[in-house]
């Protein structure tokens, strides 16, 4: 049986579109989660940084947009960081696969390929 995918995807994106378009060729179940539409919760967020192996939250944003200036965020701890992605999701990097208990960020494309079967 295939991995199921979870892809955090913004359809705006060329590289989240490059990633739906990377796991539909490999033909692997993919469920996609809008998530300017759908934002996940700070507890969602809290699970996808555990899921990333990443030291802290700032490594799944978007830090160099200009609402990450704009809410000054350069020095603000885990907590603020995870409240920030909850209430405005476009902080969030895209694209982001889920694969059982692991994640990545598909920036590069690479990182999402090395948690395909």
């Amino acid at each position: 049986m295939k991995a199921a995918v979870t892809l955090y995807h913004n359809p705006r994106c060329s590289k989240s579109r490059a990633a739906l378009a990377m796991l539909q060729l490999r033909g692997l179940k993919t469920h996609i989660v809008n998530y300017l539409d759908t934002p996940p919760s700070a507890n969602d967020i809290r699970q996808l940084v555990g899921q990333l192996n990443a030291d802290s939250p700032r490594q799944m944003m978007r830090c160099n947009d200009a609402l990450y200036a704009e809410l000054n965020l350069a020095d603000a701890g885990d907590e603020a960081l995870i409240a920030a992605m909850a209430a405005h999701p476009a902080l969030i990097e895209r694209p982001i696969a889920v694969v059982g208990n692991r994640a990545a960020v598909g920036r590069p494309l690479d990182n999402i390929e090395a948690l395909l079967p």
